[in-house]
């Protein structure tokens, strides 16, 4: 599914719709360049699930956790990992196999620990179509096979 959002509005506006049909388990992985909005995006996400606190990417803590929702979610930032191996010491299975939704940007550095049920999410821009142009990809796992 490929969905055209040309304003952060609308990025934010998509993410809640997600957010808001989303189920306990999910796991969504988020990519997209620097400055695209995923952050925005996941903003949106979290106020789908109902979490009214501020939601900021975790690129140093690497997991975020928000609890106050109709689902708890897991939004993980792994741009620096380094190696696939650093997602075992922070217990990323716990995450993946809870009662919560696990949101991942930057998900495809760590691609190998997907489940089938993941859900993929690109975001790009296309300058010749605006600035505030966005392209958002939406593909489980077994489409991207």
């Amino acid at each position: 599914m490929i969905i055209e959002t040309f304003d952060s509005k609308q990025t934010y506006e998509l993410g809640y719709k997600l957010g808001c049909e989303a189920k306990a388990g999910d796991i969504y992985c988020l990519d997209g360049e620097l400055g695209v909005g995923k952050t925005v995006f996941t903003q949106g996400f979290a106020k789908g699930l109902g979490i009214e606190e501020p939601i900021n990417s975790p690129t140093f803590t690497i997991v975020q956790e928000y609890t106050q929702g109709r689902i708890p979610l897991y939004h993980f930032d792994v741009y620096r990992i380094s190696d696939v191996s650093e997602m075992d010491e922070i217990g990323y299975e716990e995450y993946f196999y809870s009662d919560g939704v696990c949101l991942v940007e930057w998900g495809k550095l760590i691609d190998e620990l997907f489940p089938d049920n993941t859900t993929y999410i690109s975001i790009s821009k296309d300058l010749s179509k605006g600035f505030d142009y966005r392209k958002v990809e939406v593909a489980t796992k077994e489409m991207e096979d």
